[in-house]
C-alpha cells in the first residue's frame, strides 16, 4: 500500500500560489509553478535559468562568497520536491531523473521517511558510540538478512553502519589492510587493486582507490600501495593481483565511469583470483545497489550469471549509502565474519555519528520498503519503458547515439565520440525545457531517477530529452 501511494503521479503545474516567504508551508506551494510561460529573461523556455538581476541570481550571488567554491552550479535554487518532481525557489518545476545522484530511491519528501524522522528527532537523535541504541544493531540484522535472503553475498555476516559511501569505502580499504597484516605480519600484503574507470568516493583511502587524474592529481601524493587495472581485461589479473595485494575494490556497475557493467567472467575471475592469493574482494554498490538494478544487489542480479552455469561471484566486503537513507546520510560496510569480521577487534575502526538512532531507524525503514519484491518488478518494468524509448532516440540520432548501457534504472546514454562533448550543453537544455538530468564517464549522459517513477514520467522525460538534443544539434545543422 506505501508503495503504491509513493508511487502515485503527482500532478504536474498545479498553481495554487506563489511561495513568497520561507515562513510559508511546503505543502501549501510545492505545487505551485510558473507554469510554461515566458520567463523574466524574456525566454519561452518553461525553466530558463534565472539571470542574475533575478530574485534567484541575487540570492546565490549573495551566498556564494561563503561557500568554499567547489561546485559550479547552475542557477535554480533547489527548496522542495515531492516524488519525481523538485521545486525551485520560482516555482519552477523539474522532472528530476538524478534523484540526488541515486539517492531518493523512494522519492523526494517521502510520507513514510518523513514521518520516521519527525517521530524519532522527538525522542533520540544522538547518544554517541559509547553506548547502545535501539537502530544500529536490528539495521545491521536486517542488512545482513535481507542481503542473505535475496541470493547476495552469501557470507554477508556483520555491517560496520557510517554515514557516507565514502566512509564506507574507507572502512572497507582499512578492513582489507588489517586482514592482509593478520595474514602476513611482514608487512608485505598491503597493495589494494582497483580498476581505470571507477569511482569510490574523495576522502584520501577512496580517492586512491579512484585512478582519475582530474580527482587525484590536485592532491597528490596518493595514498601508497594503490595499483590499477583496466575494467573487464581478465588477462591482466595473474600479474596484477598477486600475494602482496590485500584488498581488490569493484564496482559490479561503474556510476560515474560511464554506467560500464562488469561482465560475470570477469567478476568470477577476479573471486578467483583472490581466493588464490588470500586477498579479500570487495563490491561497492553504492549507486548500483538497493534495488536499483531490480534485484536488491546487482551482483546477485540474473545478468551477472556467469554463462557457463558456474556460481556468480559474491564479495567478502559490500559497501552501500546513497539509497539507504533516501536522502538521510548514512553508509554500511557489510563484511563476511569468516574471511574479514574475525580480523576486527575493538578499536580498529570508529565513528561519531555513525549508526545514530535517527539514521538508523529512517535507514531500517528504507531498506525494508526497497527489498520489496513489487518495487524491483515495478523497476525492471519501467526499465524496459526507458530502455525501449531510449532506443527509439538511438534510432531517430544515429550519428549523436553510439551506444545505451546499464540495468534496471541506471542507464546510460553514450554519445558518440565526435559528438561527446555536447553533453553538457544537452544536460542544459534538457533543465530549460524541466528535466534535471546528469553525466557520466566521456560523453555519457546517466539516468538514475527514483524507483517509484511511472512510465508516463518516462515517456515525459524521453520527449524532453528528444526536444533537448533537437535543440543542441540543430545548432550545428
Amino acid at each position: 500500500m506505501a508503495f503504491r501511494l509513493a508511487a502515485k503521479r503527482l500532478s504536474p503545474r498545479v498553481p495554487l500560489t506563489r511561495f513568497s516567504t520561507q515562513s510559508e508551508s511546503l505543502q501549501q506551494w510545492r505545487y505551485a509553478s510558473t507554469g510554461p510561460a515566458a520567463s523574466a529573461n524574456g525566454s519561452s523556455l518553461p525553466n530558463s535559468d534565472s539571470p542574475a538581476d533575478s530574485a534567484t541570481g541575487r540570492f546565490v550571488n549573495e551566498r556564494a562568497p561563503f561557500m568554499v567554491s567547489t561546485y559550479v552550479r547552475p542557477p535554480p535554487v533547489m527548496v522542495a520536491g515531492e516524488g519525481c518532481y523538485l521545486w525551485d525557489m520560482e516555482n519552477k518545476q523539474y522532472l528530476d531523473l538524478t534523484a540526488g545522484i541515486a539517492v531518493t530511491s523512494l522519492g523526494h519528501s517521502d510520507k513514510g521517511v518523513a514521518n520516521i524522522l519527525s517521530e524519532q528527532s522527538h525522542l533520540l537523535i544522538h547518544a554517541s558510540n559509547l553506548y547502545h541504541n535501539k537502530y544500529t544493531g536490528s539495521l545491521s540484522q536486517l542488512l545482513v538478512s535481507y542481503t542473505v535472503d535475496s541470493g547476495a553475498m552469501r557470507d554477508a555476516s556483520q555491517a560496520f553502519i557510517c554515514n557516507s559511501g565514502t566512509e564506507a569505502n574507507e572502512a572497507a580499504l582499512k578492513f582489507a589492510r588489517k586482514v592482509g597484516h593478520t595474514l602476513d605480519p611482514s608487512g608485505s600484503k598491503i597493495e589494494i587493486v582497483s580498476f581505470q574507470g571507477s569511482f569510490h568516493g574523495r576522502t584520501f583511502g577512496a580517492l586512491s582507490a579512484t585512478p582519475n587524474p582530474k580527482y587525484q592529481a590536485p592532491f597528490a601524493p596518493m595514498v601508497p600501495g594503490f595499483k590499477y587495472g583496466n575494467y573487464n581485461d581478465i588477462a591482466q589479473l595473474e600479474t596484477l593481483i598477486t600475494d602482496k595485494t590485500c584488498g581488490v575494490i569493484v564496482e559490479p556497475i561503474q556510476g560515474e565511469g560511464g554506467v560500464n557493467r562488469a561482465t560475470p567472467e570477469f567478476l568470477t575471475a577476479l573471486r578467483a583470483r583472490c581466493d588464490a592469493v588470500g586477498a579479500v574482494l570487495i563490491f561497492d554498490e553504492i549507486q548500483c545497489g538497493l534495488s536499483r538494478t531490480g534485484s536488491l544487489w546487482a551482483h546477485a542480479h540474473p545478468a551477472f550469471e556467469p554463462k557457463d552455469g558456474s556460481k556468480p561471484a559474491h564479495p567478502d566486503i559490500m559497501t552501500t549509502a546513497k539509497a539507504l537513507g533516501n536522502g538521510v546520510p548514512i553508509g554500511a560496510t557489510i563484511v563476511s565474519g569468516n574471511t574479514v569480521g574475525r580480523h576486527i577487534v575493538t578499536g580498529d575502526h570508529g565513528t561519531t555519528f555513525g549508526g545514530n538512532p535517527l539514521c538508523s531507524r529512517v535507514a531500517e525503514h528504507v531498506l525494508t520498503r526497497l527489498t520489496s519484491s513489487e518495487l524491483q518488478a515495478v523497476v525492471r518494468a519501467r526499465s524496459a519503458t526507458f530502455k525501449s524509448g531510449l532506443e527509439a532516440l538511438q534510432k531517430k540520432y544515429p550519428e549523436l547515439i553510439s551506444e545505451i548501457r546499464g540495468l534496471g534504472l541506471i542507464l546510460g546514454v553514450q554519445l558518440s565520440e565526435h559528438h561527446s562533448s555536447r553533453v553538457g550543453d544537452i544536460i542544459n537544455a534538457a533543465r530549460e525545457r524541466g528535466m534535471l538530468i546528469i553525466s557520466a564517464g566521456n560523453g555519457c549522459l546517466r539516468f538514475v531517477p527514483a524507483l517509484i517513477i511511472t512510465d508516463e514520467q518516462i515517456k515525459d522525460g524521453l520527449r524532453i530529452l528528444d526536444e533537448a538534443m533537437d535543440a543542441v544539434f540543430k545548432k550545428d545543422a
